[in-house]
């Protein structure tokens, strides 16, 4: 059920941008030959990618590249089949003119990069998106947490109301305007200081221009920017929940059986407190890798966010397709990931 469930979602997804795309101006033949504009050349182009062919017809050749199984033509001179020779692939059923065979997902190769492979791109940048979006989330994570239950136990006092107040700033300012006053305060203004810069990526050439070394520094700014929503969201759902935890009927009789408060609280309040912190904590975490599009840009972070900005303004859409793909996918399994975690948290969930 779960394997169908994937399959649909992804499937709506990769059919809405298909289409979307479509429908948008611009002429991606024309985006691909820039300056050179010549009638001979966009017509050559058309009938490399199959522009010039039904809508329909594209879509349905690009389901059968991206999908593990595919059908090939056996025919050399059929041309509908482009692609056949583009990846490995292991034959599953021949036929007289088709062949039903076993391969990885082909996402093309992208129209600004001559001979890239949208795979390859995506290979480079995500990871680099999954570190900036791991590192958001644990920063806000422990944070956030700490943050709740200091709140829950202290519920009313003058810190408490503080933290709220500016949690509440922080879900309220959008990430890329955090990234343009933190980029501006620390990256600028104060960089003597915070030996921070404004924009940079995990790796950066050399001095020397010989190799690539890793510059974590460069990571800090971006994961406080991402981080800043979520700790927000975490601080003040921990806080609710601990507030109604420690309500409960069970905990009064924690306490009427000699338990110290520490006990209590970590024993049994905070276990008891997390299942909606972790449904935010799933969600965030995979907004998180979509949603660092805008403050990957502005930081100059090499990940698959700043590559959807670049390829959107170049329409780029194979490497769009395929990132955005790359990026439903990561939301559907961290989802399933985080069932299995609620059935260990509460097992009346099984």
């Amino acid at each position: 059920m779960k394997i169908l469930n994937i399959f649909f979602t992804l499937l709506g997804v990769i059919t809405v941008i298909f289409f979307l795309f479509q429908v948008l101006p611009g002429d991606p033949a024309r985006m691909m030959m820039g300056q050179n504009e010549d009638e001979q050349q966009r017509n050559i182009i058309n009938s490399k990618y199959g522009f010039d062919k039904p809508v329909l017809h594209q879509y349905f050749f690009y389901l059968n590249d991206i999908s593990p199984i595919s059908i090939h033509s056996t025919d050399r001179s059929d041309i509908n089949f482009l692609s056949r020779d583009k990846y490995s692939y292991i034959n599953i059923l021949k036929g007289d003119n088709f062949a039903l065979v076993l391969k990885f997902p082909y996402f093309r190769e992208s129209y600004q990069r001559s001979g890239e492979k949208v795979s390859s791109i995506i290979a480079n940048t995500f990871p680099n998106t999954a570190i900036l979006a791991l590192s958001s989330i644990i920063f806000a994570t422990i944070f956030g947490l700490l943050f709740g239950i200091y709140c829950a136990l202290f519920k009313d006092s003058f810190a408490d109301n503080m933290i709220q107040f500016f949690s509440t700033i922080g879900i309220s300012v959008p990430s890329f305007l955090s990234a343009i006053i933190f980029a501006w305060i620390f990256g600028y203004v104060l960089s003597d200081i915070t030996n921070l810069n404004m924009t940079g990526s995990l790796y950066e050439l050399s001095d020397s221009g010989e190799y690539y070394e890793l510059k974590l520094k460069n990571l800090i700014l971006p994961s406080l920017v991402l981080g800043i929503r979520p700790i927000s969201i975490i601080s003040m759902l921990m806080r609710n929940s601990m507030i109604q935890t420690l309500n409960q009927n069970y905990i009064l009789t924690a306490y009427s059986k000699g338990l110290s408060k520490y006990k209590v609280v970590v024993n049994h309040c905070i276990k008891n407190s997390l299942n909606p912190v972790i449904t935010a904590l799933s969600g965030w975490f995979a907004s998180l890798l979509a949603g660092s599009v805008f403050v990957e840009y502005i930081f100059g972070w090499n990940g698959l966010g700043r590559e959807i900005v670049n390829s959107l303004n170049n329409l780029d859409v194979p490497v769009i397709i395929g990132a955005v793909t790359v990026i439903s996918l990561s939301f559907i399994l961290i989802n399933i990931f985080v069932d299995e975690i609620y059935k260990y948290l509460d097992p009346r969930i099984k």
